[in-house]
């Protein structure tokens, strides 16, 4: 072999020790390496599955989105709603006015109020007023047949009836928001020969501050309210008006 060959046999060899020993993968130089990639590129599967959550997210968001805006004006009705039916209540449920119970408490006599509106009679298809009893003591005595109180007073009120009669005077009994069939048996079954108007729609009993049953009003001879009783009657709240009969 000449010089030459053996001076180029002897830098392969060179080569190949600097390169590992390996002529078909050399190692790479600096700029070469700098070009290669250090990492694999991440799975494209991963991408995607971050991709589809988010679109699941958005479709899920959407309707959900649309539903509420559908179901805000309903519930703003039904808040309007309710609100309404509490205002109504409270407005029905009212106290009762105690302004005449406060006056007698203080020794005065209101006029008995709405005495001339007229109320259909229990027994016929005449009509009367409180006013048409002017000039005489009345009691005037709110009931219903479904009242388990004025079932208790009822003969009281029979027995009454014929003292004050002799004076000028009367039970005048009124139905509250009462059935006139019942009110009728009512009437048969304690024998009350007493007159009696019906009030089925409880305006008349209102202007009295009645809402429950029973409850009377003894009236002087000039229209004036004198006693109230807000529950059921005794003997003694009778004698009053026998008394006021009498002496007047």
């Amino acid at each position: 072999m000449s010089v030459a060959g053996e001076s180029k046999s002897g830098a392969i060899a060179g080569s190949l020790e600097r390169s590992g020993g390996r002529g078909s993968n050399p190692r790479p130089q600096a700029w070469e390496a700098c070009a290669l990639p250090t990492e694999l590129p991440p799975h494209a599967g991963a991408d995607t599955t971050r991709l589809d959550s988010r679109l699941v997210s958005s479709s899920l968001a959407l309707p959900l989105g649309s539903v509420s805006a559908r179901l805000l004006p309903i519930l703003v009705s039904l808040l309007g709603a309710c609100l309404i039916g509490l205002l109504i209540y409270g407005i029905s449920h009212q106290s009762a006015s105690r302004t005449l119970d406060e006056a007698v408490a203080k020794g005065q006599h209101p006029l008995a109020p709405d005495a001339t509106r007229s109320l259909p009679d229990l027994a016929s298809a005449h009509t009367a007023t409180l006013a048409s009893f002017s000039g005489k003591v009345v009691v005037l005595n709110f009931w219903a047949s479904w009242c388990e109180p004025c079932q208790l007073e009822a003969p009281l009120l029979e027995r009454a009836q014929s003292q004050l009669e002799r004076h000028g005077a009367t039970v005048l009994g009124v139905t509250y928001k009462d059935a006139t069939p019942d009110s009728l048996s009512f009437v048969h079954q304690y024998h009350l020969t007493y007159p009696n108007l019906r009030d089925a729609g409880g305006e008349f009993s209102s202007a009295y501050g009645t809402d429950q049953l029973p409850e009377s009003f003894v009236i002087d001879r000039r229209g004036h309210i004198v006693a109230i009783s807000r529950g059921e009657i005794d003997q003694a709240f009778l004698n009053r008006a026998i008394a006021l009969s009498e002496s007047s």
